[in-house]
């Protein structure tokens, strides 16, 4: 909002006369609102967090971890009664920075922050339900049914495709993008594009928006297991969805480096932005010991918030390196649970997702923790590292 009433040409002239005229300035450059946006997203959380978190307590929203595991269990006793419902933080955050900082006019900033808010939404419910069960009642509810927090992110994923689908107005903009494969045909004038690229279908297009929204938010979910996990590695899949917003947004670096350009793809810096320094916030209070937990209500949006980007700057293919700790984690899940019903009651791992078994294998949390960061930092080069080669 900040930066559309600077548009107001009445305001730039009473600036103007002031000597502040280079606020304007300042603000009409988009790096400029992008960095800012990391800084403002951290600051928002930092100075907001104490208070929240003692909101929390006294809203008695404590966490009760329990695993099918009596060994786990004991590791995590000590985070009983820790306080959740974190996300509030994060989204609030991203929401306040985003607002100040990003052109409102833009239909992709607006579509990604209902993507948010609706699965914030969604997991605030299914938050508050599990942690005030005991309060309510002995057999109250804990919690939404699975099939219901599903129903409801393949509902956002659905809408969310079908309007990008038909905002897309250029040759690119419905192009799957593959790793190593050039869009443009390189020292053509104009800008041609390249044979064998595979254009989508609305359902096509559709489909895979749904299924990367919903399933890279109950990956996040799954990945926000110890303290610092979820916040870490997010903070790093948002710096890298950060320049790739970049690379797609503005067209001259697009056409360098033979990657889709896509129009006003350039304002998703400025959310990526707010994330990675709403998250860097939170990892202040989420830092082992944690002071606070996320929950489903920070997991869940900002798990979506990140496909929904990838999607927009048309890196969904990509999107699968840069959150490799995240899909690591769902598939670690997914193989446990397949061969445990199809081997009789037999596991892969000790414990999924696959940190926990590795904190029962002896590893101390916070060595998994560090070890998952520096897997997400090696994920994060390779994905820019395949930028180039093309």
């Amino acid at each position: 909002m900040l930066y559309n009433l600077l548009q107001q040409q009445n305001l730039q002239n009473w600036l103007d006369g002031h000597g502040l005229y280079w606020v304007v300035r300042l603000m009409f450059n988009l790096e400029f609102r992008a960095f800012f946006a990391v800084v403002l997203g951290f600051v928002l959380v930092l100075v907001s967090g104490k208070r929240v978190i003692r909101w929390l307590v006294a809203q008695k929203v404590g966490d009760l971890p329990e695993f099918y595991n009596k060994d786990l269990n004991k590791l995590m006793a000590s985070k009983a009664a820790t306080p959740t419902m974190g996300g509030i933080l994060i989204c609030a955050s991203i929401l306040v920075t985003v607002f100040m900082l990003a052109d409102m006019r833009n239909f992709l900033v607006r579509l990604g922050l209902l993507v948010m808010l609706w699965l914030a939404v969604l997991g605030g419910i299914d938050d508050w339900l599990k942690l005030t069960a005991r309060r309510r009642a002995p057999n109250a509810r804990e919690g939404l049914f699975a099939w219901e927090k599903l129903l409801f992110q393949l509902g956002i994923g659905v809408i969310a495709g079908i309007f990008l689908y038909r905002h897309g107005d250029t040759a690119v903009a419905h192009v799957l993008n593959l790793p190593f494969q050039r869009t443009y045909v390189p020292g053509s004038d104009p800008v041609a594009l390249e044979s064998g690229l595979i254009h989508l279908s609305a359902f096509a297009y559709v489909l895979i928006a749904t299924l990367l929204i919903a399933g890279t938010s109950n990956a996040v979910n799954l990945t926000d297991g110890m303290d610092g996990l979820a916040p870490g590695t997010l903070a790093i899949a948002s710096f890298v969805l950060f320049g790739l917003a970049y690379l797609a947004g503005v067209y001259e670096v697009a056409r360098e480096l033979l990657v889709p350009h896509i129009e006003d793809a350039d304002e998703m810096m400025i959310i990526a932005g707010a994330m990675a320094g709403a998250c860097l916030g939170f990892l202040w209070f989420n830092a082992s010991p944690a002071m606070v937990f996320m929950g489903d209500t920070g997991s869940l949006p900002l798990g979506g918030l990140v496909a929904y980007i990838a999607i927009t700057i048309r890196q969904e293919v990509l999107l699968l390196v840069v959150g490799g700790v995240f899909f690591m984690e769902m598939m670690s899940v997914m193989l446990q649970v397949v061969y445990f019903r199809f081997s009789g009651g037999k596991r892969i791992f000790l414990c999924s997702p696959i940190h926990h078994h590795f904190q029962l294998k002896g590893w101390s949390e916070q060595q998994v923790v560090m070890r998952f960061w520096v897997l997400g930092v090696i994920f994060a080069m390779i994905a820019l590292v395949s930028i180039k080669l093309r």
